[in-house]
């Protein structure tokens, strides 16, 4: 059995706070889409997940 979390976001990364509430998960503002994207590849590798893009200027970071 397994009791462990699974499937949860770990953080979100955006150019506009206008479009993300704050939550359960840390929120990342990148300055542009080249910044947001070293910061997703970089927290990705390092909190073990995989990076999704929500296609409205949202990256978020899930671990499956």
């Amino acid at each position: 059995m397994n009791t462990g979390l699974n499937e949860y976001i770990l953080a979100i990364i955006t150019c506009d706070l206008d479009k993300v509430k704050s939550g359960g998960c840390p929120v990342f503002l990148a300055s542009d889409q080249e910044e947001k994207e070293k910061i997703s590849l970089l927290l990705a590798r390092i909190l073990g997940g995989i990076v999704h893009d929500l296609e409205n200027g949202i990256y978020f970071i899930c671990k499956h």
